[in-house]
């Protein structure tokens, strides 16, 4: 499916995932495996062209794509992030899979992971999913998600917008100006913490 992307008014990194005014029935019509919506007024619903989005996978299944978009959704869960940057973590893992070695350790891994939900990983409840992220932590197919979400969920300009990170400014002066206190998701730290400021 071709994407539809207008790239200037997109997010810089929404390439790989599609923003489309389609139908969501439009899109189960085609071969794109997970799809869904932003949350009206949204900050990245006002960012993208479209609140519909899609993502298409070439080697991941539908049951395999589901179950990475609820495992990074687990791991690393922010409340109000949209499962569109979750899913950005779907599509990495679906490029690495061209490697033989890696699409079978995603296979079994995934297999693993409902066996021990008793069935159905996704429909598991948060409590039981942690158990068996728990129980299978040390494992390769573990370390290789928890690490491919750290670069997939953070390092996009649709998690920078979320989380207010406004990018490098050191082309523009410096952070001093340009909000290196506008941190807004931590509470304010006690005055005791700041170091005392010596006079000359």
């Amino acid at each position: 499916m071709k994407s539809t992307i207008d790239t200037k008014t997109a997010p810089p990194d929404s390439k790989a995932i599609s923003f489309q005014s389609h139908s969501r029935r439009q899109f189960l019509k085609s071969s794109v495996v997970l799809t869904g919506v932003l949350a009206t007024g949204s900050l990245l619903a006002t960012l993208a062209p479209s609140r519909v989005w899609a993502l298409e996978a070439r080697i991941l299944d539908k049951g395999q794509s589901e179950a990475l978009l609820s495992m990074a959704k687990r791991l690393y869960p922010h409340k109000g992030l949209p499962d569109a940057v979750y899913a950005l973590l779907v599509k990495d893992m679906d490029v690495a899979c061209g490697e033989a070695a890696t699409h079978k350790l995603v296979i079994d891994g995934v297999a693993r992971l409902n066996s021990e939900a008793g069935g159905n990983w996704v429909g598991a409840s948060p409590e039981r999913q942690l158990a068996v992220l728990d129980k299978m932590s040390a494992e390769p197919f573990f370390q290789k998600v928890r690490g491919q979400c750290i670069t997939s969920l953070y390092d996009n300009q649709m998690a920078f917008k979320y989380f207010g990170y406004e990018g490098e400014v050191w082309s523009k002066g410096g952070y001093i100006h340009r909000g290196f206190d506008d941190l807004t998701w931590l509470p304010n730290p006690p005055e005791a913490a700041s170091p005392t400021v010596k006079k000359i």
